[in-house]
């Protein structure tokens, strides 16, 4: 089944973020070196943020033709959001994620200038005993359909969300919304870290993700080269099925 695929003018290789979750720029820029160019798409994030030389690191990666994604989740007031969303614009990063109600997620939209907002669904550490303890009485997906449809109206062009719930946002909103899955794992196995509501690489694109973000099963593999490249080959072999 492949309705549901993606069917935005995104380049195949530029589908796969890698996230850059590591302790220093320096082990970042290693890691980067040795993937060349099985990757092409980066998402750098709050531990990168505070080892310092956050935005030498972007301009580094844009030097070296990299999209990349600032992963630092924006929650404050409203006014402290959209000024920090106005200074991180003029950086020349693709993504930024947003964390909050509709007054922040509006302040963001209307401050991006050409940077695209994503705003965060439900972390994918989170499953319904998580939601319960934290006060939230409805079921996960409900609560993605919700905060997905806030998050267009208001004006961010996309949301951060499982493959798990994907199915359900491309049924029911906008096709243009942009669909960011992360907790990918390659291979179908529970995961033995913090991620617990996950799907394998073909499972998120066949749900509807325009992009996933893969972390570990890359950075701890033997060879992160050769790990990134099959997750390529994963996405383009499903892409070409529409073909």
């Amino acid at each position: 089944m492949t309705d549901l695929l993606s069917k935005k003018p995104i380049p195949s290789q530029e589908r796969l973020i890698m996230a850059l979750d590591l302790p220093s720029v320096t082990e970042a820029k290693n890691l980067v070196e040795i993937l060349g160019d099985a990757v092409r798409f980066y998402k750098i994030g709050l531990e990168l943020f505070m080892a310092g030389d956050y935005f030498e690191l972007i301009e580094w990666l844009k030097g070296r033709n990299k999209k990349i994604f600032a992963d630092l989740k924006f929650f404050d007031v409203p006014e402290t959001v959209s000024r920090a969303v106005r200074a991180l614009s003029a950086h020349g990063v693709e993504f930024a994620t947003v964390h909050g109600n509709d007054a922040i997620l509006e302040a963001a939209a209307k401050a991006k200038g050409n940077l695209k907002i994503l705003a965060v669904t439900v972390l994918t550490s989170l499953d319904q005993g998580d939601l319960k303890d934290l006060g939230f009485e409805c079921d996960i997906q409900r609560l993605v359909l919700s905060r997905a449809r806030r998050a267009l109206a208001l004006g961010c062009d996309g949301v951060i969300s499982s493959g798990l719930e994907v199915p359900a946002l491309r049924r029911e909103i906008d096709e243009k919304l942009l669909v960011v899955s992360p907790g990918i794992r390659p291979v179908e196995n529970r995961p033995v870290d913090d991620q617990k509501r996950v799907v394998t690489v073909e499972q998120a694109f066949l749900n509807g993700a325009d992009y996933i973000v893969v972390g570990r099963p890359i950075r701890d593999a033997a060879n992160p080269r050769e790990a990134a490249e099959k997750v390529q080959a994963q996405i383009e072999e499903v892409f070409k099925r529409v073909d």
